[in-house]
């Protein structure tokens, strides 16, 4: 026999707690079914450097940041926008201090005390989870689930389905729940790396810089461009700067960096102009343009043989191109693009075709940069999903 409850929620991340949350504030009994064997592993990864909960932006910069689905995720977000995801950290006894880049962090730093505050208000709010829960899609109308104890069912009145996207899988997040919906009708959109490092097959002289911060770099992929660092590693380049702009290059834009982009074209040109008597050219750029050794040996790297000219020059160190073997393995990046697109959905990201099911968080079809973007949306969806799934559930029973 099938075990009832007014809601289950499928995934225990951010976006899953928050719609567990809001159903139980509105007085149903709630199931969390979480496949791994604890919940939220991909916050408290993410918490490992530190926690960035948002971006300390007015809502109409902040909506910017999620691209094409910013039109339909604006009344979501702007319900929950930096401020509010604020006032929900404190609300949890979190002391935060914004950045120089008005990053968002609590003091600190990591993600599991604020984990274990949100985890004990929601078990007093009677919220039972289960762990080891994979869920495995429906039979007729239960949702099934493999766990330590067999096959179980369960039967709800709605289900928020808070799945994750199709990275990081050890940690969850492996978009195999695709099939289950794809097979009820459900349009979604193909997943696609985002947030993701770029590979490149360095010369052997790159070694020395593995490690190494690009630091006072822009970089350019189509319409979108970065002021953030990046970093060589062995693979290629990740961090910030890469990932902000990396939707440009897997949608075949070029990718150039900017190795002076406080300077203009005009003053690296004259600066390069200017006599070198007997200095070699290379020390004559060492000491003209102070690059240091990473964006010198980048320069290298994408630029040689170097032109002799000053302006021909300059123009290379304006816009070096950036020879590349594309972004790294999906499976390797932050996050997805792709997921149960807008089309699937209603207004209170019910599916159209089944209705009663509601879906939040990364296996939505949007995306953003990394920057606190990210959980601000997961959280954002989740208390929306889990705010129409409590209205629905109050409907329902007005009109039986």
């Amino acid at each position: 026999m099938a075990i009832q409850y007014d809601a289950v929620v499928i995934g225990a991340g951010p976006a899953g707690l928050m719609a567990a949350d809001e159903l139980a504030r509105a007085g149903h009994s709630v199931l969390v079914a979480e496949a791994k064997p604890s919940v939220a592993r991909k916050l408290l990864m993410a918490g490992k450097s530190g926690l960035n909960l948002t971006k300390d932006e007015p809502f109409d910069q902040l909506i910017t940041n999620y691209g094409a689905a910013a039109a339909w995720l604006s009344p979501m977000v702007k319900e929950f926008d930096a401020q509010a995801v604020q006032s929900w950290a404190r609300g949890l006894g979190m002391d935060l201090f914004t950045g120089s880049t008005k990053r968002v962090f609590p003091k600190v730093m990591k993600a599991s005390p604020l984990l274990r505050a949100w985890l004990a208000e929601l078990d007093g709010q009677g919220i039972q989870f289960h762990a080891r829960w994979r869920w495995t899609g429906w039979e007729g109308e239960a949702l099934v689930f493999d766990t330590p104890d067999g096959v179980q069912s369960v039967t709800a009145d709605v289900t928020v389905l808070a799945l994750g996207g199709a990275s990081w899988a050890r940690l969850g997040s492996n978009g195999l729940w695709a099939t289950a919906l794809v097979d009820r009708g459900v349009e979604l959109a193909p997943f696609q790396p985002a947030n993701a490092g770029l590979l490149v097959h360095w010369s052997d002289h790159m070694a020395a810089q593995f490690g190494a911060p690009l630091k006072g770099i822009s970089l350019q992929a189509g319409g979108l461009s970065s002021r953030g660092e990046a970093v060589i590693s062995q693979r290629g380049l990740e961090g910030g700067g890469i990932y902000s702009i990396s939707a440009g290059v897997r949608d075949g834009a070029p990718l150039t960096v900017d190795l002076l982009p406080d300077l203009t074209l005009k003053e690296v040109t004259h600066r390069l102009s200017r006599p070198r008597g007997k200095a070699s050219w290379a020390n004559h750029l060492r000491k003209v343009l102070k690059l240091g050794a990473a964006r010198s040996a980048v320069l290298q790297e994408f630029g040689r043989p170097l032109p002799q000219q000053p302006e021909e020059l300059a123009r290379l160190i304006k816009a070096l191109p950036v020879k590349h073997a594309g972004l790294r393995p999906i499976d390797e990046a932050i996050s997805t693009a792709g997921g149960v697109a807008r089309e699937s959905l209603d207004d209170g990201l019910m599916l159209k075709q089944i209705p009663s099911v509601f879906c939040a968080g990364e296996m939505l079809d949007w995306e953003a940069p990394t920057g606190g973007y990210l959980l601000t949306g997961c959280l954002a969806t989740g208390r929306w999903a889990g705010r129409a799934a409590a209205r629905h559930l109050g409907e329902a029973r007005t009109s039986g």
